[in-house]
């Protein structure tokens, strides 16, 4: 064990609170400063600095500079693979008193997870491709049949092109709240991301949530047959189509 991998120290690493919350506020893809960081890490700049440092060596965070600024990251999908599956280990562990956040129920309810859509909205849209044929479930990946390339690249999504990136094509991946696969991987990836662009898809601000809009509803509906789960009362603001 002294010559395998360094798994203590990584997870040295995702253990400690403040470096914790940094790493999960980066799951949802995107870049931010330390400044944006530290207020996360409910910690000081300068030792959220301090952690973002040992992240990065830990070769967890990448940094990309743009000017005066620099951003920080998740290193990879690989990352967030780790910090979904111990989120579901965390949801069976013993419950402790933690006051709910104003959008809980929306980031159950749809979510990036990295680059790809999670939660009940994204296990349940998953189902929905695996029960109409265009994806058999494995042990550990998903396969897109011919059927499915081809109903996928109505809607834009070009599967020749997605299986040339250097990453897994269409991984199945833990959902730590449903605690089902949702599809995840390079497939996923171009899946949301053709929401988003389509507007089918929004962000909800400073969250890891996701919106469907009415024309998500809709063309969801009308292109892949699937439809939208109700949201909870509390999160709701459309209704089903």
């Amino acid at each position: 064990m002294k010559d395998g991998p360094g798994v203590a120290e990584i997870a040295a690493l995702i253990g400690d609170p403040a470096r914790a919350n940094i790493l999960s506020e980066l799951a949802n893809g995107r870049a931010l400063t330390a400044t944006e960081l530290s207020f996360v890490a409910g910690v000081s700049p300068q030792t959220t600095s301090e952690h973002l440092t040992k992240l990065a060596q830990g070769k967890l965070l990448s940094v990309e500079k743009q000017g005066r600024h620099r951003y920080f990251r998740l290193a990879g999908p690989e990352v967030n693979h780790v910090l979904e599956a111990l989120m579901v280990v965390a949801e069976k562990g013993p419950r402790r008193y933690r006051r709910p956040g104003p959008t809980e129920d929306l980031v159950r309810y749809a979510r990036t997870c990295y680059d790809h859509l999670a939660g009940t909205l994204g296990v349940q849209l998953t189902d929905a491709l695996v029960a109409r044929g265009d994806l058999t479930l494995g042990e550990e990946t998903f396969t897109l049949t011919r059927d499915g390339e081809a109903r996928l690249g109505d809607l834009g999504i070009v599967a020749a092109d997605i299986r040339k990136r250097r990453r897994a094509f269409a991984r199945r991946c833990l959902d730590w709240s449903e605690r089902r696969p949702h599809l995840a991987g390079a497939l996923g990836a171009a899946l949301a991301d053709r929401l988003f662009g389509m507007n089918w898809i929004e962000r909800v601000p400073e969250s890891r949530a996701v919106t469907v809009t009415a024309a998500g509803r809709r063309g969801l509906k009308k292109t892949l047959g699937f439809r939208c789960p109700h949201r909870p009362d509390s999160a709701s603001a459309t209704p089903p189509a």
